[in-house]
Order: structure tokens, then C-alpha cells, then sequence
């Protein structure tokens, strides 16, 4: 007698066999000036689903390419897709869709309209990979969207205000994105998220752009590994989000009077682990966010190495090193419900008499002068005067202002490695 599962294994068949037919089915359109199809539009509109188009290399200047079937488009030799600053560059309409190695240029600017490079809506399963993007307004804009990976691409704007320029990667409304291995420069924000789940970003280096190298908000469920941000406005802010993981990535050289490396803003739940925030006004600002644990992160030259801007509970931060910070903690209030625990202090100055690599003597990691600044940022040209170590001598010896209780009571003797 046949199991139960047996129709179920016919079907699986069947499915195969059907799959296998149209793969066969499947045709290659070739593009190029001297070919029989000579625009990308002719192309797309003699093609059926699932066939391939080669384009090769050219200068293509055919207004906006709408895509509205699943189809794989490939450029040999890196044919030029121009839009010559009128209008986008290419819009998927479809699941299914393929777009790889291509120069997408000149990308027209709006005020009303969200000009993209490429504009992807309501779409499954796309891939967008090994595309070079010049002069763009928005780079990749993506809405309403899910399965999706763009992967190896450079994208670079001309950014020069906030109000005339767009984003490189923008999602929007989206689940199940990879964002892996692209280049990110001169753009408003390198990296944009809202409103999107359960993806992953990892690889990707965004430098020099105006405002954030990374910048999303209620995301949740969201992996951030390996990723550089170098000399942006500020490097990445997470806003209104929660179950975030962010772990070995580097944040580098962000400046500016209210610049850092990771902003945290109403974050709930998240582990930031293994990163370096190297020379950043302030490494990690964070404001109304509990429940993070801070493990085996190394703040590094930071102005502030972390700045606590209240409503902050539930916080662990253990076996991170503060290297040479001019404040390595900055907390404006004398409740504290954050536990440090096993971190190294290079500006700790207890002993270790039984030798077992821990301080014998607690660290205070908030001086009283970060306090002063904190009221009167004009004080900080005082930061290296002998006054100044005098009162924070005095601070430490009997506390009266920084929190009781924001201590480390396990000081590590040395800098911790991996």
C-alpha cells in the first residue's frame, strides 16, 4: 500500500520536469549597436519571462527602462545605461529580475519625484549585482520589496546639501534583503532603512558621505556584520528599533560638533560585539535604549567613548577595551542602572597585588570634569590643566555629582584580545 507520501513525491517530480521545460524554453536576446535589437526597450518588449539579455558594451541614452517581466539583463563590457539628469535610470516591476554589471549614470534630480538608478517596487527575488553608479539622486531605491541582494556595487553621488540629495542603497517597507560587499561614497546617507526586517548588511564600506553612513529606523530583526564607516557626518544612527545585532564592524574617523560613531535612539534588545569606533567625537552615543549588551569592542581616540543621554537601563558593557579616550564615560544623571564589568581602562591607575590580571582597586570611569562639560561645553579647552586633574583627583577620592554606582569593580590589568 503507498504511504502517504508518495502523491507528494509525483508532484515534486512533476514540478522538476516543468521547470526543467522552461529552463529549455528560456532565450537569449543579444543588444548592441550593430545588432538586430539595438535598445534595451526593444529587448524587454520581444523577450518572454526568464529569458536572458546581453547587452553589450555601448552608450545607451533611452529615457527610463521599465521592466515588467522576470528577466536576467547582463552587460558585457560595461555598457553606460544614461539618463542624462532627466528622469531615473531603470524600474523593476517584476519578481524575477536579474541586473548585473553595468555603468548607470547621471541620474535626473527632483524635488517632487525620487529619481533612482534603479528603482525596484512591489518585486521578489531580484538581484542587482556588479554595477558601477555615477552621479546618482538615489542610487538604489527599494519599496515594498522582499528577497532581495545587491551585492558588489559602487554607488556615488555629488552631495552638496541635505535638501538636493538622495540616499545609495534606500529601503523602504521591505523584509529579507541582503546588502552585501558595496561601496558607498558621496551621498546623503550611505545605507538608508525604514520600516524593514529580518535582512542582512554586511561588507559594505561608506565614506565621505554628508550625512549618515548608515541610517535606519524601525528596523527589526536585523544583522550588521563587517561593515566600515569612514568620515561621514556622523557614522551610523539606529533610531526606534529592536533586535539589532551589530558585530565586527568599524566605525572611523566620523568629526564634527555633533558627529559619532553609532548613535543609539530608542533601541531595545541589541548586541554590539567585536567593533572598533576609532577617533569619533563621540564613539556611541546612546539615549532611551536598554537592554544592550556591549562585549569585546575596542573604543579607541574617541572624543567621548560612550555618552549616555538618559533613559538608559539594563545595559552590560563587558571586556571592552577604552584606549586613550579624553572621556571614556559621559552620563548626565545620578541614577544608574548599567552594569561595566571586566573592561580595560588604559586611564586606570590601580595595582594588581595578587597578580590575577584584575585591578584590586574599583574604576570610576565618569570624571567629574565630563560632568562640567556636559553643563558648559566651553569648558573643555581646560581638558589637559593640572586643575582639571585636581578636581577629578578630588572626584574620585570622595564622589558628590558622577553617579555612585557607575563603577567597574573587575578592572582589567591589561588590553583583552580576541
Amino acid at each position: 500500500m503507498p504511504t502517504m507520501k508518495t502523491p507528494n513525491i509525483f508532484i515534486l517530480v512533476l514540478i522538476i520536469i516543468v521547470a526543467f521545460f522552461e529552463e529549455a524554453k528560456a532565450n537569449t536576446v543579444t543588444v548592441c549597436a550593430t545588432c538586430s535589437i539595438k535598445t534595451i526597450h526593444q529587448a524587454i518588449d520581444i523577450s518572454s519571462a526568464g529569458d536572458t539579455i546581453l547587452v553589450k558594451g555601448g552608450h545607451y541614452k533611452e529615457g527610463e527602462i521599465v521592466i515588467n517581466k522576470p528577466l536576467t539583463i547582463i552587460g558585457i563590457n560595461k555598457p553606460i545605461i544614461d539618463a542624462e539628469f532627466k528622469t531615473g535610470a531603470i524600474s523593476i516591476i517584476s519578481d524575477s529580475v536579474v541586473v548585473k554589471d553595468f555603468i548607470i549614470q547621471n541620474i535626473g534630480l527632483s524635488y517632487t519625484e525620487d529619481f533612482a538608478a534603479i528603482l525596484i517596487s512591489k518585486s521578489k527575488y531580484f538581484t542587482i549585482t556588479g554595477n558601477t553608479f555615477k552621479s546618482v539622486f538615489f542610487g538604489i531605491l527599494v519599496e515594498k520589496s522582499h528577497y532581495g541582494t545587491i551585492h558588489k556595487n559602487v554607488i556615488s553621488g555629488e552631495v552638496k546639501q541635505e535638501y538636493n540629495s538622495g540616499n545609495g542603497i534606500h529601503i523602504w517597507h521591505c523584509s529579507n534583503i541582503q546588502v552585501t560587499e558595496n561601496n558607498l561614497s558621496h551621498l546623503r546617507d550611505g545605507i538608508y532603512f525604514e520600516f524593514v526586517n529580518d535582512s542582512y548588511i554586511s561588507k559594505n564600506w561608506s565614506e565621505n558621505n554628508l550625512r549618515y553612513g548608515l541610517h535606519f529606523m524601525f528596523s527589526n530583526h536585523n544583522d550588521y556584520y563587517d561593515n566600515t564607516f569612514v568620515n561621514n557626518g556622523a557614522g551610523v544612527a539606529v533610531m526606534f528599533s529592536k533586535f539589532i545585532n551589530m558585530k565586527r564592524n568599524r566605525f572611523y574617523k566620523n568629526w564634527g560638533t555633533a558627529s559619532f560613531g553609532l548613535l543609539l535612539k530608542e533601541i531595545y534588545d541589541a548586541e554590539i560585539e567585536d567593533n572598533v569606533f576609532e577617533e569619533n567625537t563621540v564613539g556611541i552615543n546612546v539615549e532611551g535604549s536598554n537592554r544592550i549588551n556591549y562585549f569585546n569592542n575596542d573604543l579607541i581616540r574617541n572624543g567621548w567613548a560612550v555618552k549616555f543621554a538618559g533613559g538608559c537601563y539594563a545595559n552590560n558593557f563587558s571586556n571592552n577595551n577604552f584606549l586613550n579616550n579624553s572621556f571614556d564615560i559621559s552620563y548626565n544623571s545620578k541614577m544608574n542602572d548599567n552594569a561595566f564589568n571586566d573592561n580595560y581602562w588604559s586611564s586606570y591607575t590601580g595595582y594588581d597585588l595578587d597578580k590575577d590580571g584584575v585591578g584590586d582597586v574599583p574604576y570610576r570611569p565618569v570624571k567629574l570634569f565630563s560632568y562640567i562639560v556636559n553643563q558648559t561645553p566651553e569648558t573643555i579647552v581646560l581638558l589637559r590643566s593640572l586643575f582639571i586633574d585636581i578636581l577629578n583627583f578630588s572626584e574620585k577620592v570622595s564622589p558628590v555629582f558622577t553617579p555612585d554606582y557607575l563603577v567597574d569593580a573587575t578592572p582589567k590589568m591589561k588590553i583583552i584580545n580576541d
